[in-house]
């Protein structure tokens, strides 16, 4: 085939679109003499040749049909060989029934982006090398092509899911749509563990959408993940059962990619994409709670939790529920080394029982009245009123932060 006419073969190849690399595979096929197959730098078959009459083998069927170089020692010396490679590298079979092979690395900018390969069944052209050259240039302009695409269309639909998970979308149910989002769903959130120490905080974040990303693609066939302030959100389509699961094995894939320990939390599912905001309100709520103990839970897991959570914000913000009786409590404490607000949650989580109290406390029941009698006289307590127990117990544990189990 003279150079003209494979010109133009390369051309119409790369000129359809952001390239059909079947139609560049077919057009290097038809000028080498002999089948072609496109594979990216992690050998996944990209695209591969359909030109009738030439001889292919066992190894050829295997990677189409599984999409992927069947892995071998023999086959990672001679992508060694390969990417090492300037120039068209002449391999030889693998095995007895097999074929050898003239391949070419794909390369853009000292970048190496793949590779083609060309079996030789005996017939190959004369000017074969210099056709996988030149096929070889254009698999690079496509496979950039197709690359900045990608990176086009995840731009555009993260900056959707962003607006759909802060509730600012003007039309959810479109942005949804245009996602691939459609039903009942909820949101998973992924962080790096904030104790442990990363030296590129940013860096490990888009790693780690990476990692998220490739796991909902692997499962559901497509992804809606974003990264925003550090946290990586991903939508999970219903039905939900299956998510704890999924989030588990997600963080534990991630911890081991990144070297570092990684924490989910997951959103209450939601009925529709109108309501992705709440289960996104949700997933950051349970990250909030989260610790080495329990590094992945869903919303139902640590609703009690998350209730207290969301009090103490709100008790926070407003002075009139942060007043009361509880600092005083405190303040006689550290004043007089004793453990009065202790006393009072242990007793208040043990249903006023003072035997239960003690137990807590790891003390005698009189000692729990002797503290309870002093406070009511040093503190101004009503502990006969239900409405003072309950608020004392919620300032208590909400915004002084003790816990009965606390030593």
């Amino acid at each position: 085939m003279d150079a003209n006419t494979l010109g133009d073969l390369l051309e119409a190849a790369a000129d359809t679109g952001l390239g059909d690399l079947f139609a560049l595979a077919d057009a290097i096929a038809t000028a080498a003499g002999g089948a072609t197959a496109i594979e990216d730098r992690e050998q996944r078959i990209l695209a591969y040749s359909t030109v009738a009459g030439q001889p292919v083998d066992e190894d050829r069927r295997q990677g189409i049909l599984g999409r992927q170089v069947p892995a071998s020692a023999g086959n990672t010396e001679q992508y060694r060989r390969l990417f090492a490679a300037d120039r068209p590298v002449r391999l030889p079979a693998l095995t007895g029934t097999g074929l050898p092979r003239l391949a070419m690395p794909v390369r853009a900018g000292g970048e190496t982006l793949g590779s083609v390969w060309v079996i030789d069944g005996g017939s190959l052209a004369p000017d074969a090398e210099d056709t996988l050259v030149q096929g070889a240039s254009t698999a690079a302009l496509m496979l950039l092509r197709a690359r900045a695409a990608r990176e086009l269309a995840r731009h555009r639909g993260g900056d959707l899911l962003r607006r759909l998970l802060d509730g600012t979308a003007p039309e959810p149910a479109t942005a949804a749509a245009r996602l691939g989002v459609d039903g009942p769903a909820r949101v998973a959130a992924f962080v790096p563990d904030s104790a442990a120490s990363v030296p590129d905080a940013e860096r490990t974040a888009l790693r780690l959408l990476d990692v998220v990303r490739l796991q909902c693609e692997v499962r559901y066939g497509r992804q809606a993940c974003v990264l925003v302030d550090g946290v990586v959100y991903a939508v999970l389509p219903a039905p939900g059962e299956r998510h704890r699961g999924l989030a588990e094995d997600i963080a534990a894939r991630a911890g081991q990619a990144l070297r570092v320990p990684v924490r989910a939390g997951l959103g209450e599912v939601v009925p529709g994409p109108a309501g992705l905001a709440d289960s996104r309100a949700d997933a950051d709520l349970v990250l909030r709670v989260l610790d080495a103990d329990l590094p992945v839970a869903a919303v139902e897991e640590v609703r009690p939790r998350v209730t207290l959570l969301r009090l103490a914000d709100v008790m926070a913000e407003h002075r009139e529920l942060g007043a009361g009786a509880w600092r005083r409590v405190l303040a006689y404490d550290a004043g007089h080394g004793t453990e009065y607000a202790r006393t009072l949650i242990c007793w208040f989580d043990a249903g006023c029982d003072m035997a239960g109290a003690a137990k807590l406390l790891a003390v005698h029941p009189n000692t729990c009245r002797y503290r309870l009698r002093q406070l009511r006289e040093h503190a101004g307590i009503d502990l006969d009123d239900p409405d003072e127990r309950l608020t004392l117990w919620l300032q208590l544990r909400v915004l002084a932060g003790i816990r009965a189990a606390t030593r």
